[in-house]
């Protein structure tokens, strides 16, 4: 049954979307101090939290007018944000993916967000912040429809995952981020320890799947009696958008309590930002950071942890 809204539903929409914008302050088009339109700055997101997207893709997804997504385009290209390849279906159309420049300079940009919003929630009680974003749950499980979620299933590790996380990471974290090949080694280690000194009782490795194909990985090991250490998260780029890794950091969580630990820590990065969000969504707290030069980049290291 069709709905006929009333003037008075259409005055209501109208006057939240003139408060909600002016209240986060893009009514200038600009996301806090940074240098970035609102709509360069939703191109950025759509490439951080996927690679190769054709142009027209986030034309549609965006409903950006084609001139000026083309005008952001060479913008992001002449500061060296972006590279460019031609698609083999037509050569016109563009596949666009992030420079490591360009993902710092997304995380950047997405952390400013993330304080302002931080310092916005800080004025609120406890109650009114989850009254909040209860609400705003509801504006978008009402107003999205979603694609159907690809099928996924998580499963222990056996003979041959191993091989798997090491080569998925290593490929990954060279193509999205530039990291050597010492990254590899790091991997390798990790798996190496958890396949000598593996203790059931204590530590785990679940891989997702998506018809009998891995798709995604994260490791609960041990770091005292206490505290689990949750390690080397990756969902395949075909497999993100569907909640691969919120269920991943989800069943890690779970495994750990089931486990006895008290508390739970890991370690990442502050430029894996679709990673940081599912750690902060699932309780994480950030508790350190450290700046280092590591698999042939300089880096910000993050320390999280939540109680069990």
């Amino acid at each position: 049954m069709s709905f006929n809204p009333t003037d008075d539903h259409i005055a209501a929409v109208r006057a939240f979307n003139r408060f909600y914008t002016r209240k986060l302050g893009v009514l200038d088009q600009h996301l806090g101090k940074s240098p970035f339109s609102l709509s360069e700055a939703r191109v950025l997101y759509e490439l951080a939290q996927r690679d190769d997207l054709a142009a027209k893709e986030i034309g549609n997804e965006l409903a950006l007018d084609p001139g000026y997504l083309s005008r952001i385009v060479q913008s992001f290209d002449e500061k060296g944000l972006i590279t460019r390849r031609p698609l083999p279906a037509d050569r016109r159309q563009y596949q666009l993916s992030l420079t490591a420049k360009g993902r710092q300079t997304f995380a950047k940009l997405n952390l400013g967000s993330q304080n302002e919003v931080a310092a916005m929630l800080a004025q609120l009680s406890a109650s009114d912040a989850t009254r909040l974003t209860q609400a705003m749950a509801t504006i978008e499980a009402v107003l999205e429809r979603r694609s159907q979620p690809a099928a996924f299933m998580l499963r222990s590790h056996r003979v041959g995952d191993m091989g798997w996380v090491i080569s998925r990471q290593a490929a990954a974290y060279a193509a999205d981020y530039n990291w050597d090949i010492s990254y590899e080694a790091l991997v390798a280690e990790i798996c190496a320890q958890f396949i000598k000194n593996y203790d059931a009782a204590r530590e785990h490795c679940w891989i997702a799947e998506v018809g009998g194909e891995p798709v995604g990985s994260i490791f609960l090991v041990k770091a005292t009696d206490e505290i689990a250490k949750l390690r080397l998260l990756q969902v395949e780029k075909k497999a993100r958008g569907f909640g691969v890794g919120r269920a991943l950091v989800d069943q890690c969580i779970q495994g750990a309590r089931e486990r006895g630990y008290g508390k739970m820590t890991l370690w990442t990065q502050s430029i894996l930002v679709a990673a940081r969000g599912i750690y902060q969504s699932a309780g994480f707290k950030l508790v350190k950071t450290e700046p280092h030069h590591s698999f042939g980049q300089d880096l910000i290291g993050e320390t999280w942890e939540r109680d069990l």
